[in-house]
């Protein structure tokens, strides 16, 4: 009886009503928030649309996050500029990094919560 997906991603949070209020409005994540074609919004869920789910442990050395952190959170992204766009419009600080893409992998950027966690965005390689 096979795992059928992720179910909740839940992490601890200084000020999680003001943190919610941001994914919501930067990244269109959190309850209530609708990926296309993916059916009606409810209170207490996102609906997305279902894709691959990379699930990695790291080496407790890596370097790839900030090491006070636990976490990265990887999302998956169908307009990679488009989303970049509408973070810098809000003043979100945006990295990104040539060797981070590739026509293999896609392409990443990545930006950090008020909290200062890593969020990678990832749109997957075309075709």
């Amino acid at each position: 009886m096979p795992v059928l997906g992720v179910g909740g991603i839940f992490f601890r949070a200084n000020d999680p009503d003001a943190l919610s209020a941001w994914y919501r409005e930067h990244l269109g994540v959190g309850a209530g928030c609708v990926a296309p074609d993916s059916g009606p919004p409810d209170e207490w869920s996102w609906q997305v649309q279902g894709g691959p789910i990379v699930f990695a442990p790291f080496g407790a050395d890596t370097d790839y996050w900030h090491e006070s952190k636990q976490f990265m959170l990887n999302l998956r992204v169908s307009d990679l500029d488009g989303m970049l766009a509408s973070l810098r419009a809000a003043g979100v600080d945006i990295i990104t990094k040539d060797e981070w893409d590739s026509p293999e992998t896609g392409r990443f950027a990545r930006v950090h919560d008020p909290e200062g966690n890593a969020i990678e965005l990832w749109e997957e390689p075309v075709g």
